[in-house]
């Protein structure tokens, strides 16, 4: 069966809109990220994971994508965005910092998203994914990480970004967008491997400390502000 085609290409006003959030986005999130001040630790269980042959799950929460999307460009990374409107332009700004994309609604066919994300890590891509995207509970993790984690055999590696100052929007997962020059801190964990043994229990264990280690690395970041 074949999929159906996305609503937003039989409308040319959306293909127009489309085209133009694509054109915009890239120069403006490249302009407002060179701003940014970093303050980063423990970048280097990244560089880690890829030193012994794997590639890492990047888990984090779905509000800091913008400041991740920047810090991580160019990095081989793959995500998975949805075949809707949204997915559309977000995937034409970021297919420019560098990321890969596979298209694929992680909430109608989780499946099939879930599928892929694990053939592009067999092609060599680190993969991001948002804990509690797409649409929340926000700060509530999904199974899809540590799933994927547990199929491949390549470890979760979780991080948290904080901005010194910024905007927080009024959306279900509060997304947080530095403001212009403001010092930026990026904590990222040891990598958590899943057994491909794991049992049911075992996961829900995992998606506990998961949760834990983010708080600790939120916490984290903000200790790096005040210093």
């Amino acid at each position: 069966m074949s999929t159906p085609e996305p609503a937003w290409r039989t409308s040319r006003r959306k293909r127009l809109e489309i085209a133009l959030i694509g054109t915009l986005g890239y120069p403006a999130v490249r302009l407002l990220g060179r701003t940014w001040r970093w303050r980063v630790s423990g970048f280097e269980h990244f560089e880690g994971i890829l030193a012994s042959g794997r590639y890492p799950v990047m888990a984090f929460w779905h509000g800091r994508i913008l400041p991740a999307l920047y810090y991580f460009r160019h990095r081989n990374i793959a995500v998975i965005t949805s075949d809707n409107f949204d997915g559309e332009w977000i995937a034409r700004i970021i297919h420019r910092f560098g990321y890969t994309t596979a298209r694929g609604s992680t909430s109608r066919h989780a499946a099939r998203a879930a599928l892929r994300a694990r053939r592009m890590m067999a092609e060599g891509h680190p993969v991001g994914v948002t804990l509690d995207g797409p649409r929340g509970p926000a700060l509530e993790a999904q199974p899809g990480a540590i799933w994927l984690a547990k199929v491949t055999g390549n470890p979760i590696l979780p991080f948290h970004i904080e901005a010194e100052r910024h905007w927080t929007a009024p959306s279900w997962d509060a997304t947080q967008v530095p403001l212009p020059f403001s010092r930026v801190a990026l904590a990222v964990g040891e990598p958590l491997p899943v057994p491909a043994d794991a049992s049911d229990a075992d996961l829900e264990a995992v998606k506990d400390r998961l949760t834990s280690i983010l708080e600790a690395l939120r916490q984290r970041a903000l200790t790096a502000l005040e210093s």
